[in-house]
């Protein structure tokens, strides 16, 4: 009786700032302020190419590519250092290290500089990662999905943030020719004070529990052959990215024919050593064996990264063309088209949440996640027979309601992520973020070679089908709905250095 009282929906209780509630409030900003800097190129982006003399239109799409080509790595190797030294000293490292390439951004003047800072920048959205395995650690399974979309949805604004404030902060309250600059290293200065703001306001669990971390270091740890192999294999993709952007710079002319089959040589190089390392790290204990209740199966976590690849690599990719898409198509002015196009970023506010609720909630988290990918592919499908014959206000309700599934899914993922195995959340938190990227790399391309915009949404809906037809194949996580972590451990007194608080109860 008393566990059906604590299923009833309370909202409210997300408001406090006592116990995990104070965590997962500093931890989303945390992650606001990541987006905040990793984003806040773009709406000053025309003010720069004004700014800086002989920087072109094509400069400005070289540094796009830039701002996410190193986010596909960052995720990967912030996994790997999460499970090893915890998230809060990993989030507050990252805050306070990343402040230094936004100074060095604000203060460019070649393009050099831009690209160099531009490029270290990016790894600043290897963030989210970080927040995923301390939330975990502070909610209960059962209530795990709710917190991860309040997580990944209020920090997930920060972008929208910054298109909204920095403009008004370069132009009106900085103002003057440098504003965009002040601008740019006012989100450096707020992670440089947040990041030991961080360091002093939390810990990585709750007094008296064991964080848990990896029994191996180099790669991720894997329990059996076929998950060994699936994890080499799963290595291709994210490097088949990255070669897709060194591609992208050639075609543009930032890379010179020869430097781009560098690139792709030391992409084979690195694939050739992570797979070594998995195979170094893993082999010998496969072959002593694990006893069952230790093992775990990586089909799980590849079938989490499609589901994250068709999510939020649909969503950044989306985000990328929306506006011109409804310009274009309805003729609309830059600034309407904007408005209209923003209401699928809005949507991360509600939508995240409410998948992680969902899952929570319905009983199945497979089934959730199931379900919400179907409703993706459906929306992508209605959003490719959008035209110039439908009411604006009809076509903003059918991107809404995509917009709705991909960011409720995005949610749903990431219910389930903590809950696959829990000493190393963070490497496949990292893996399945790193997909995510890997997505959008893919979207974009395809958006750029299709001739109609229809067939772009039609090929993520398709994608959306197929991910679907995977998930059916998704083992429900054990202790999905349970009170605590199975695998929870604790000491007799709260463990701690006196100089990491334990106030947070």
């Amino acid at each position: 009786m008393s566990n059906t009282k604590e299923r009833k929906f309370n909202p409210l209780r997300f408001l406090s700032f006592k116990g995990p509630y104070k965590v997962l409030h500093m931890t989303w900003f945390a992650f606001f302020l990541t987006f905040m800097a990793w984003f806040n190129m773009a709406p000053l982006a025309t003010t720069i190419l004004k700014d800086i003399e002989g920087l072109t239109q094509q400069d400005i799409k070289v540094l796009m590519i830039c701002n996410v080509a190193l986010t596909i790595p960052a995720r990967i190797v912030i996994g790997m250092l999460l499970d090893r030294f915890g998230p809060r000293k990993v989030y507050s490292a990252l805050l306070i290290i990343m402040s230094l390439p936004c100074f060095i951004f604000a203060m460019s003047t070649s393009m050099l500089q831009l690209v160099i800072s531009r490029l270290i920048l990016g790894t600043i959205g290897a963030g989210f990662v970080i927040g995923i395995r301390m939330v975990a650690e502070w909610f209960p399974p059962k209530d795990v999905g709710e917190a991860e979309g309040i997580y990944g949805g209020f920090g997930n604004f920060g972008s929208a943030a910054s298109a909204f404030l920095l403009p008004t902060l370069a132009l009106s309250f900085f103002g003057g020719e440098n504003g965009w600059r002040y601008a740019i290293a006012f989100t450096g200065a707020t992670c440089l004070i947040y990041g030991f703001i961080y360091y002093a306001s939390v810990t990585d669990t709750p007094p008296g529990k064991v964080y848990q971390r990896p029994k191996r270091q180099g790669a991720m740890e894997v329990t059996s052959w076929s998950s060994l192999y699936g994890l080499i294999l799963m290595q291709l993709p994210m490097l088949a990215a990255l070669g897709i952007l060194a591609w992208k710079l050639g075609k543009i002319g930032f890379l010179h024919s020869n430097g781009v089959h560098v690139v792709y040589g030391i992409l084979t190089a690195v694939f050739c050593f992570q797979a070594y390392k998995a195979w170094t790290v893993n082999a010998p204990h496969i072959r002593e064996g694990y006893p069952e209740h230790d093992r775990y199966s990586f089909r799980q976590v590849a079938i989490l990264d499609f589901a994250y690849f068709c999510t939020f690599g649909s969503e950044l990719a989306v985000v990328s063309m929306l506006p011109r898409f409804f310009e274009n198509t309805w003729s609309l002015t830059p600034q309407i088209a904007g408005m209209i196009a923003a209401s699928f970023a809005f949507m991360n506010l509600f939508a995240r949440p409410m998948g992680g609720f969902m899952s929570d909630r319905l009983g199945s988290r497979k089934r959730t996640l199931t379900f919400l990918i179907c409703g993706l592919a459906v929306g992508y499908f209605l959003m490719g027979l959008l035209g110039s014959s439908w009411p604006i206000p009809l076509a903003l309700c059918v991107t809404m309601l995509c917009s709705f599934f991909v960011q409720a899914g995005e949610g749903a993922v990431y219910a389930v992520v903590p809950l696959v195995k829990r000493r190393v959340t963070g490497q496949i938190a990292g893996m399945v973020g790193a997909y995510g990227n890997v997505g959008a790399v893919v979207f974009l391309t395809v958006f750029s070679l299709v001739p109609e915009t229809k067939h772009f949404f039609y090929f993520i809906g398709g994608c959306a089908v197929l991910c679907a037809i995977a998930s059916l194949f998704l083992k429900e996580p054990k202790g999905s709905f349970a009170d605590a972590h199975a695998d929870d451990e604790h000491v007799a007194e709260p463990a701690g250095n006196p100089a990491q608080p334990t106030v947070l109860s």
